[in-house]
């Protein structure tokens, strides 16, 4: 059926479902277990007869509830006696019994009594069928050769919701949430009543488009207090959120006030409508009751900013600050024994590379050696030498972890900011693992240079065989001096000699090189570093993104779904 096609209980029903389905683990049991019997009791309440409207007779002991029932069905069906309670099991009066049958079965209402006829006392031609409406409908009732009636109606008389047996006020408890229509009978000594108020007509307050209140024994009073205590009950009612329901008074001795309470039934079954009102005023006071456990309103949500400092407290917490300098230091190491004056560079070799401390310089570290290897290199395999975690950066994960939580859920009910919360901690046992990963899978460029080493590499080469030839030459001249040959004696540049010029010249280049370049291999390690702390904090925020942001704003959409689902179903849609 498409949604246009619903009727509006459909929609309604299909709106609490789903707000229960939504709130399941979040909100009480009890209520959503509430919300899952009302949509059960509608869905039954819809199979069953649609033509029949159930009107209840509901009343404190002593209210004279049956009487009034008897003078109103205009049968002697109820019994009545001084003694209580009277009433142990409900019983029924049935006009326009076709259909009934299961309506009743469902109901658990044993005692049925089909009527005919019109109601003691009154003119012959008005009988139940006149009042319903006769020759409009299906069904044949209790009328007066056989006319044909607008529907049928079941009156039922009900034991006291006060009764003293246990096993009377569940059967009363039970069929307020079952009948279409509620007829509440007062007596003037009891219409005050707190227990009544408090424990039935207030928790019904959203059923007032299908209740009808009698005060009975009017006859009791003097006529002129009748008015007065009227008016009491109806500004009582209207505490109760009962402001617009119709009140009668009546008497079941003298038949004061019975026909219009009659006709008023007559009316509400007439319409055929009260089924649907009563269900519906079911669907909101259940769409009510699950949202007023904890009143709330709209989430803050994830936040850019409030994601950034979450990933920057991971990251801090993951060691990144330790991958970076590790990433530095690397990168000043290399470059030393890349660009560094070559009769020393064995020095830098007796060192350990940080990142392969670390576990985060795989193989020898060479491009080419791993371009040239046919197993594909896969971080999840891998795990970080990182030192282990410290309390104090567990610590602060936590409380960013939980702080991030708390700020996404501001405004939600309490309820929903502990579920909003535990989704945040959702992935906790894996977490420490998978941003151990993303900080190994991170690409540092370990082992790999800048364009100008190889120039300055070359050069410092070039200086030292300048250097070594110089000492060589001058090696040579001195050896022939020792021995006394004659050589021929070395050029000189303006009175220099050539091999003195060599050597001086390559050690003075040499070491000067490798002192202009070391700057640059330190800009260029804090330059590595940077860009090394982009690639964690990526990896970490992409971490942080699907393990704990991302759960945290499905939990959010979920209530958003929630409430949206409640408003449906409560009619502010």
């Amino acid at each position: 059926m498409a949604k246009n096609d619903q009727s509006p209980l459909d929609r309604k029903l299909a709106a609490l479902r789903a707000a229960a389905e939504l709130g399941e683990g979040r909100v009480h049991h009890q209520l959503l277990a509430d919300a899952g019997q009302v949509a059960g009791r509608a869905g039954e309440r819809r199979r069953l007869s649609a033509d029949h409207t159930v009107v209840g007779f509901f009343g404190a002991t002593g209210s004279g509830k049956s009487s009034l029932f008897n003078a109103v069905t205009g049968q002697d069906l109820a019994r009545v006696a001084a003694t209580r309670p009277t009433t142990a099991e409900p019983l029924a009066a049935v006009w326009g019994a076709e259909g009934a049958g299961p309506l009743l079965d469902w109901l658990e209402v044993d005692q049925r009594h089909e009527v005919a006829g019109p109601p003691a006392g009154a003119d012959p031609k008005d009988t139940w069928a006149g009042l319903l409406g006769a020759g409009r409908a299906r069904l044949r009732g209790g009328a007066q050769g056989g006319a044909e009636v607008h529907g049928g109606l079941i009156v039922l008389d009900l034991p006291d919701v006060d009764s003293i047996a246990i096993h009377h006020r569940r059967i009363a408890t039970r069929l307020t949430g079952q009948v279409d229509v509620l007829v509440w009978v007062v007596d003037p000594q009891k219409y005050a009543d707190a227990a009544l108020h408090r424990e039935f007509l207030q928790p019904l307050a959203a059923h007032r488009g299908v209740t009808l209140v009698a005060l009975n024994q009017v006859d009791r009073l003097a006529a002129p207090d009748v008015p007065a205590v009227l008016s009491s009950l109806r500004g009582i009612l209207a505490e109760d959120g009962m402001s617009r329901v119709p009140v009668y008074g009546a008497s079941a001795v003298t038949g004061e006030g019975i026909e219009p309470l009659r006709q008023a039934i007559a009316e509400v079954a007439r319409r055929r409508t009260a089924a649907t009102e009563r269900l519906l005023a079911d669907v909101r006071t259940a769409a009510h009751a699950l949202g007023a456990q904890d009143a709330g309103g709209v989430p803050a949500g994830v936040g850019k900013g409030a994601e950034a400092r979450l990933v920057d407290a991971l990251a801090q917490a993951s060691g990144v600050d330790t991958v970076v300098r590790a990433v530095q230091q690397s990168y000043r190491l290399e470059g030393g024994r890349r660009t560094g004056w070559p009769v020393t560079r064995w020095m830098s070799r007796v060192r350990q590379d940080p990142l392969r401390r670390l576990g985060l310089r795989r193989g020898d570290g060479a491009v080419g050696a791993r371009r040239q290897s046919t197993a594909p290199d896969d971080p999840r395999v891998h795990r970080t030498s990182l030192p282990e975690r410290s309390p104090a950066q567990r610590a602060q994960a936590d409380g960013a972890i939980r702080s991030f939580a708390d700020g996404a859920s501001q405004g939600a009910p309490e309820s929903w900011r502990t579920a909003i919360r535990r989704a945040a901690r959702r992935h906790d046992e894996t977490l420490v693992d998978e941003l151990d990963q993303a900080v190994s899978s991170a690409d540092l460029r370990a082992g790999t240079g800048t364009w100008w080493w190889p120039v300055v590499n070359v050069l410092q080469w070039l200086a030292l065989l300048a250097a070594l030839a110089g000492l060589g030459w001058l090696g040579v001249l001195a050896g022939a001096g020792y021995l006394q040959f004659e050589l021929p004696p070395a050029p000189d540049v303006e009175g220099f000699p050539v091999p003195a010029l060599l050597l001086a010249g390559g050690l003075a280049f040499g070491l000067l090189l490798g002192l202009l370049t070391a700057p640059l291999v330190r800009l260029g390690a804090r330059r590595r570093g940077n860009r090394a702390r982009r690639r964690l904090r990526d990896g970490i925020a992409a971490v942080a993104r699907e393990r704990v942001a991302a759960p945290v704003a499905a939990e959010i959409e979920r209530y958003g779904a929630f409430r949206e689902a409640l408003a449906a179903a409560s009619g502010r849609h």
